[in-house]
């Protein structure tokens, strides 16, 4: 269960309101600039009313105004199975037409929040959060729940995040999958705080999602979600906090595609880690191999198999409780994937293995015919990993500053899949001086449980370094490239070395991430002493 923050119901208002109400401001060029957003001179039926019968609402303005981007700005609340017809859209004019499309529920106050949607036709002066509000009762409900938004791994949540309530008495887990939230808003894109305003008293399940689809359902594939186990009941002063996670997909394979004579490559979603495959040719056993297709953002297998006369074969994929057998047809390409050896490593840090990656998977590699030299043609102690399904032999030794290294492959060092070996290749790179780094000693101040990582991050999310700590010990990172760095803190719950999301059904929250409130700065020539309090 997530923490529930209680703070002064008055000071989170204070803040919603004076994110939303401020005016946009211009460069004078020439004479004072209009600033002022339209003013609405009436609205039939009139805001707040009730016993409300209708279905077409006219609220009309001072001045010419144009409503933009209403998909993302309007708020309707509880949402509508049917959208409303809203005009006018994008040309200027001095009203807004509602035209309600669905039956309205009896005893019901609906809600209508603009955004920023509403501007003024001639400077874009928004009128910012304007709310129109009717019941379909005799009254107004009048009640507020606030609160506010993290994710669960990123530094700052996502914008455009839809916070739904449900009736507590008639939910279910299915509930967020088929049906449509009682009440719903949304943080748009500029706040991380939410509020609902104008609900009933009564008990209430709440969840936020990051709703791709723009249904106000759960997706697990292309969703992020929030929840809290626990039943809100109102009126109360409380602040919920909710922390978006992706989901892991759940594994499934997509059919294989042949992509040159010797190679085919496979789509997936979730996680092909525990994944086997079979290749058969009638009752005819394939060899082949499995690895990662080389392109970043692609989540793809490579599949090699020798160069074969078939028709077709059938591929068997399982990972966990997952099969599925698949026909794939073969035919004759002009591509054949051959043996390659490559790097894109140049200047070695400190900290990192030298890496050479390899078109076809491997099958021999032999050290006696690999040497590493220095510029003084010095032989050096090398070890050695294949790491099969990245294609890459990960080589490590202990490194100079200012030193220029060669890795010489003679002829046969390694041998494929498919029985070709090496000719001579030479890779050459160099080490900078020690000076040219920073070193960061980190002190965790507060930590309330253990194991925990700690993590350096770029300023794009980039991982740098990652330690992992029993106890208070420092953690010290040498030989870091100069640069403004991020610092975090995943409690690893489950002791496994990594970061683990959260999952709804099994009402598991993602293990909790602390970043650090001030960025780190790391100079050349410099040692770091950071105190990481958590808590301050």
């Amino acid at each position: 269960m997530k923490n529930i923050y209680i703070i002064t119901f008055g000071v989170i208002l204070s803040l919603l309101v004076l994110t939303s109400s401020c005016a946009k401001r211009g460069i004078i060029t020439g004479g004072s600039k209009d600033t002022i957003a339209p003013k609405i001179i009436s609205s039939s039926p009139e805001n707040f009313s009730t016993n409300f019968k209708g279905n077409e609402i006219r609220i009309v303005f001072d001045e010419l105004i144009k409503v933009k981007n209403i998909n993302k700005q309007l708020i309707i609340s509880p949402p509508f199975k049917t959208q409303p017809i809203i005009v006018p859209q994008g040309s200027a004019s001095k009203f807004i037409s509602i035209k309600i499309l669905d039956t309205l529920k009896p005893n019901t106050t609906y809600s209508f929040n603009f955004g920023q949607s509403i501007t003024d036709n001639n400077e874009g002066n928004p009128y910012s959060q304007f709310k129109y509000v009717f019941s379909t009762g005799s009254y107004i409900d009048s009640l507020t729940l606030v609160g506010k938004i993290k994710d669960a791994y990123e530094e700052k949540p996502d914008n455009f995040v839809s916070i739904q309530l449900y009736d507590a008495t008639t939910f279910k887990d299915s509930t967020i999958f088929n049906e449509t939230p009682l009440y719903v808003t949304n943080t748009l894109d500029s706040l991380k705080f939410f509020a609902f305003e104008n609900i009933k008293a009564g008990a209430y399940k709440i969840i936020a999602l990051k709703d791709n689809n723009n249904n106000y359902k759960f997706d697990p594939k292309s969703d992020k979600i929030a929840f809290l186990e626990q039943t809100i009941s109102l009126p109360n002063d409380t602040v919920y906090e909710l922390e978006l996670f992706k989901e892991k997909t759940i594994f499934k394979a997509e059919k294989p595609i042949q992509q040159s004579n010797n190679k085919f490559y496979m789509g997936f979603q979730g996680n092909p880690e525990k994944t086997t495959i079979t290749a058969t040719n009638g009752s005819e056993t394939i060899p082949l191999k499995m690895t990662k297709y080389p392109e970043k953002g692609k989540d793809s297998i490579q599949i090699f198999i020798p160069t074969i006369q078939a028709d077709s074969l059938q591929f068997t994929i399982e990972n966990g409780n997952y099969s599925k057998t698949f026909t794939s047809k073969i035919k004759e390409l002009k591509q054949t994937d051959s043996l390659g050896i490559q790097t894109s490593q140049r200047n070695l840090n400190f900290r990192d293995a030298f890496v050479v990656k390899t078109k076809t998977p491997l099958v021999n590699i032999d050290k006696s015919k690999i040497n590493l030299m220095n510029k003084d043609s010095i032989a050096l102690d090398f070890t050695f990993e294949y790491q099969e399904y990245q294609q890459e032999i990960v080589f490590d030794f202990k490194k100079d500053e200012n030193q220029k290294y060669t890795l010489n492959f003679l002829p046969e060092a390694v041998e494929d899949f498919y029985n070709t070996k090496n000719d001579s290749l030479s890779f050459s790179f160099t080490t900078k001086a020690l000076s040219d780094y920073g070193n960061l000693n980190v002190t965790v101040k507060n930590a309330n449980r253990f194991p925990f990582i700690l993590q350096i991050l770029t300023d794009k999310g980039e991982v740098v370094a990652s330690e992992s700590r029993e106890n208070n010990e420092p953690v010290y990172f040498e030989s870091i490239e100069p640069r403004i760095y991020t610092l975090r803190i995943i409690y690893d719950d489950n002791k496994n070395g990594i970061w683990d999301t959260g999952n709804y059904l099994e009402k598991k929250q993602a293990e909790q991430i602390i970043y650090y409130s001030k960025k780190i700065d790391v100079r050349a020539n410099w040692d770091v002493e950071q105190e990481f309090r958590i808590g301050d």
